[in-house]
């Protein structure tokens, strides 16, 4: 009586022979070609256009729990559209805003900018800041309640002194102020200039280092002026 044979005693192939694979519409167990059934998610059993898919793949998936077809994110969820979300819509004061400046001529805005200025340079002229009491409202919080100054402090009284010639003493309350005030009027004048005439002034270029090192001077400017040590104590104000 003989047995079938056991998996060790199966057949080898012949030295030299090639093994070829089974070919389209055999079933392998194994299910990884086109017509096996094959794992969770491969061939036309798995996660094709047809088959329930790992989780969340091809348009069928039924991915994990809580989750969308296709895998689109967590059920509820809103999916993106094939066109990607469209611009919101502008409330009322945006349209506004901007039906405003389309209408408004181009002389308007620096018109805007030039009154805006002139309110600044009439509050320093009609406060007359060099004669204020140092809790005179407005006033520096931080002054008020440290004594110290303020990257700020002084500028309004440097105005003052500009406003009526005197740099000097202008200087001596903001030196940083009153540097900085031409570059800041000749930037001023250029774009008022191009947006309501159209001058073509030079442009004054300033880059990234520039600022960053200027914001850098006005730190230790800010903390060199309350120095309780001579020369430092003259920049107090």
């Amino acid at each position: 009586m003989t047995s079938a044979p056991g998996p060790v005693d199966q057949p080898h192939p012949a030295p030299g022979a090639v093994h070829t694979a089974p070919a389209d519409g055999d079933t392998n167990p194994g299910g990884f070609n086109s017509g096996g059934p094959g794992p969770a998610g491969f061939g036309p059993a798995g996660p094709g256009p047809a088959g329930p898919g790992p989780a969340g793949f091809g348009p069928a998936g039924s991915g994990p729990a809580g989750f969308g077809p296709g895998g689109s994110g967590p059920e509820g969820w809103p999916t993106t559209p094939p066109g990607g979300y469209p611009a919101p819509e502008p409330d009322r004061l945006t349209r506004f805003v901007l039906r405003l400046y389309e209408r408004s001529p181009r002389w308007a805005v620096p018109l805007a900018a030039v009154g805006c200025v002139a309110v600044g340079m009439s509050y320093a002229l009609l406060s007359n800041p060099t004669y204020a009491d140092p809790d005179a409202a407005p006033t520096c919080l931080l002054k008020l309640t440290t004594g110290l100054d303020c990257p700020g402090c002084g500028g309004t009284r440097a105005l003052w002194y500009v406003l009526h010639g005197d740099l000097p003493a202008a200087a001596r309350h903001h030196f940083l102020f009153v540097f900085a005030l031409p570059f800041l009027a000749y930037l001023f004048v250029a774009w008022a200039g191009n947006q309501a005439f159209g001058w073509r002034l030079p442009e004054l270029r300033i880059g990234s280092k520039v600022i960053g090192g200027f914001l850098a001077a006005w730190l230790a400017f800010s903390v060199l002026r309350n120095l309780p040590w001579a020369p430092f104590t003259s920049l107090y104000v």
